[in-house]
């Protein structure tokens, strides 16, 4: 797992706090995160996969931006993207004559 790569977590949810925010729980992270989620179909332990790019990379941590960086366990996300640097069209310098 590298920086830029686009990581899934899956989190459990906890309790809807208002009709628009769900509190979920995320593995190996110790504080609650709240999502935005319109539905009104998701329940008390109903699991939900939460998804966003990794920033950071250190000694079995990741960090994952999830709105807000959350770092978790490198054994709990599962990478979803790899990131691809972009190419370039045409080369930096010009050629030599």
């Amino acid at each position: 797992m590298n920086v830029g790569d686009e990581v899934a977590i899956t989190a459990k949810v906890r309790d809807r706090v208002t009709e628009i925010s769900v509190s979920v729980t995320i593995p190996s992270y110790d504080f609650p995160h709240p999502i935005i989620d319109r539905t009104t179909e998701i329940t008390h332990g109903q699991e939900i996969e939460l998804a966003g790019d990794v920033t950071h990379v250190d000694e079995g941590k990741v960090a994952v931006n999830l709105g807000i960086p959350v770092t978790v366990n490198a054994d709990t996300v599962r990478l979803a993207t790899r990131y691809v640097p972009p190419k370039r069209k045409t080369p930096l310098m010009d050629k030599a004559i």
